[in-house]
């Protein structure tokens, strides 16, 4: 039957169809983008969280540097992640601060040289040619020997070592001592060994001759500063560093046998916290960082103290002065960050770094208190009473060549 050429059974098929289809759309919809908005929500909550909330909409930068022992600081996955945060990537080409000062550094973003003299050869050299160069000086490490009870005692009871407890420490199981530098080369130069002042009286058996074992002094920075303690103090307090080619050359002559150089700079430490360090390398050359650093990893696991690992500070230290120098603007935002965010400022301090405040003094006792906080002695040795300023990289360098037996490496034209 038909009404105005109408079917009349159409218009209900037709409502029913629509009917049928709306109620599938908003149930599709439902079940396919709730779920959908769910992840997105829960991601960003996510995000929110760790911190990097805006990470997936904004770009990460990946920043270039060079250096040395300071990288243990940009490879630590903490400061990386908080790095994050500020959409900044650091890429880390490894190299000795001597090789940092005197190569073509064009291609990078910053710089950190673990001494003075090559950050200021850095920073002559650039505004010398018109170049961007900013220097930030975020935090300090000393170097130190790093030896064993043991070793410790029996230098001790030879008279070229006092114990020194630092704050916090047990009376009877003193993690610093105070290392008479004069003293201990004295051993060295007279060919003495370790059974010659007793280290029997301590269990151990050791006829090997008393050295520090440094890294290889050709690319090291903390060897290179060694180097220079001991050519300072073997020539007597008072004296001054080189500053002639020739007084350099003599010095680096007269110290040589004084230097026990062997393996590379990241293996010198690793081998000292390692179970087979105290025969291999009973005192090492390091930095204060890598010592602390160390105990606090270990009191974290073991709920101690590493009592049988000890710390010589020389009577006499050199103010090495590590130096942050950005090459561009990119390098400057990051040597903001790493010298006055907090986040990152902690980070060094658990690192066992000395943070310095804007006038590149250390920032009072922070550390100190950070270390007690955590159950580890903070030290505090007499010999950071007496300082010298490092030679110039020019008679360093020449040193490092008669003592290393390597070549001088090529300054760039105009360098001194």
């Amino acid at each position: 039957m038909a009404v105005g050429e109408r079917r009349v059974t159409a218009e209900p098929r037709l409502g029913i169809r629509r009917e049928s289809r709306s109620s599938w759309s908003r149930r599709g919809f439902l079940l396919v983008v709730l779920p959908l908005l769910a992840a997105v929500l829960t991601g960003v909550g996510v995000l929110a969280v760790s911190g990097n909330v805006l990470l997936p909409f904004q770009g990460v930068i990946t920043l270039e540097g060079k250096m040395a022992s300071k990288r243990d600081f940009f490879e630590d996955e903490e400061v990386q992640r908080i790095l994050m945060k500020h959409h900044i990537r650091v890429h880390i080409t490894a190299s000795g601060s001597r090789e940092v000062a005197i190569r073509d550094i064009s291609s990078y973003d910053f710089v950190f040289p673990s001494g003075q003299p090559a950050g200021d050869l850095i920073t002559a050299e650039r505004a010398k040619s018109n170049q961007y160069a900013k220097v930030h000086r975020p935090f300090v490490s000393p170097i130190v020997l790093a030896t064993y009870r043991e070793y410790a005692r029996t230098l001790e009871k030879a008279g070229v070592a006092k114990a020194h407890r630092g704050t916090g420490a047990d009376a009877d199981q003193p993690p610093y001592y105070v290392l008479d530098m004069a003293g201990f080369l004295r051993h060295i130069h007279d060919k003495k060994r370790w059974d010659d002042i007793g280290i029997e009286r301590q269990g151990i058996a050791n006829a090997n001759r008393i050295v520090a074992q440094t890294p290889d002094v050709c690319g090291s920075n903390s060897a290179g500063t060694y180097l220079a303690l001991v050519a300072f103090t073997w020539h007597g307090d008072g004296e001054e560093v080189p500053d002639t080619d020739q007084e350099a050359d003599a010095r680096g002559r007269a110290i040589k046998h004084l230097m026990e150089q062997g393996l590379p700079a990241a293996d010198v430490f690793r081998t000292y916290v390692s179970p087979e360090g105290k025969n291999i390398a009973p005192v090492v050359v390091a930095y204060e960082h890598q010592y602390l650093a160390y105990q606090l990893n270990y009191k974290a696991r073991s709920k101690k103290l590493d009592e049988q690992r000890v710390l010589l500070y020389p009577s006499g230290q050199f103010v090495t002065q590590p130096q942050f120098i950005a090459l561009n603007e990119d390098g400057d935002r990051l040597g903001e960050l790493i010298t006055h965010d907090p986040e990152l400022r902690q980070r060094a301090m658990e690192l066992g770094f000395r943070i310095l405040d804007p006038t590149g003094q250390v920032a009072g006792d922070q550390l100190t208190r950070f270390l007690e906080d955590r159950g580890i002695p903070a030290p505090a040795t007499e010999g950071d009473d007496t300082r010298t300023a490092m030679p110039r990289l020019r008679y360093l360098e020449r040193m490092i060549s008669v003592v290393g037996d390597c070549p001088p490496a090529e300054v760039l034209p105009g360098r001194p």
